[in-house]
């Protein structure tokens, strides 16, 4: 853990037009914030105006300001958003940190200490790891960042069928159940010419997710330069729903870990990474690493 930080500069980025409470949460945060700091800071509330704008207001305030705290009050993928932001900056002092106003909020139900407010004016920083996906060869490769987790298979293609219709415990039980049914695996070669028939492929910088998972018994802080790999070779989808059961009680167990892992994809895939879909072209090569320590963080 670093020393406790003071921010020169504060800035709190949220959708005005979130389902959720978004905007109410963010302004009271303000105000918290404006009573609770020891010190002045410059505190500024910046709404998003159309889908990934939350990057482009991260990696500004990032920019421009070299002791600065970014927070996203948001779900798992507005977040995303904020630390893809933040890392394209390069300032790798500033700090983010995350208010959960969305679905699931895996990442701050993992990771979170104590009431965000509170977090921010002790100014507790410490560094968690990243991972980052990067698809294809030599001057086609780009990446992106992942707060939480990035996962093949069933996990994006529920989420899919999630988006297309609206939330809410009833209806995500009957979207999860009807695309389950119509769900068919997906087959990758491994980087060590292995061909892997695959009902789910996650790799997990968190114990948990959808709300509702427990992946793995890895420790709930993400800094150990390594990440979990958790495959559910194809199988019965009795079996399948088993080890759905059993993730939502017991939990999977250990899993293995790795800070780095290579697979070409074989068919168009799509992909979840933090909540948000993705997806990637037939035989293309798909790296997946750990980054060490990249995001300062408090909360």
């Amino acid at each position: 853990m670093e020393s406790a930080r003071i921010f020169e500069s504060i800035v709190i980025i949220f959708n005005p037009n979130s389902t959720g409470n978004a905007p109410k949460l963010a302004e009271e945060l303000r105000d918290r914030l404006a009573d609770r700091l020891p010190y002045r800071a410059d505190i500024s509330l910046q709404p998003t105006e159309h889908a990934g704008h939350a990057v482009e207001l991260a990696r500004e305030a990032a920019a421009n300001h070299a002791n600065v705290l970014v927070v996203s009050v948001s779900g798992d993928g507005g977040y995303n958003e904020v630390v893809n932001g933040v890392m394209q900056s390069g300032n790798r002092e500033a700090v983010c940190a995350v208010m959960a106003a969305g679905n699931a909020n895996d990442h701050r139900s993992s990771i979170g200490t104590k009431p965000l407010d509170e977090a921010i004016a002790e100014g507790h920083v410490r560094r968690i790891d990243l991972l980052n996906i990067a698809t294809g060869e030599g001057g086609d490769l780009t990446g992106e960042y992942a707060h939480s987790y990035i996962g093949f298979g069933l996990t994006p293609v529920v989420a899919i069928d999630l988006e297309k219709g609206s939330k809410g415990a009833l209806k995500e039980m009957v979207s999860v159940v009807r695309t389950f049914s119509k769900f068919t695996p997906f087959e990758m070669q491994h980087s060590n010419g292995q061909h892997l028939k695959l009902d789910s492929l996650v790799f997990a910088n968190i114990p948990e997710m959808a709300k509702y998972a427990t992946l793995s018994e890895a420790d709930d802080q993400p800094r150990d330069g390594k990440f979990e790999v958790i495959i559910l070779q194809h199988q019965s989808k009795w079996r399948v729903l088993l080890t759905a059961a059993r993730a939502a009680t017991k939990g999977l167990g250990d899993q293995p870990s790795t800070d780095h892992y290579e697979f070409t994809t074989l068919k168009p895939i799509p992909y979840q990474i933090d909540g948000e879909v993705r997806s990637a072209a037939a035989n293309t090569v798909v790296r997946v690493t750990s980054v060490p320590r990249a995001l300062p963080i408090v909360g």
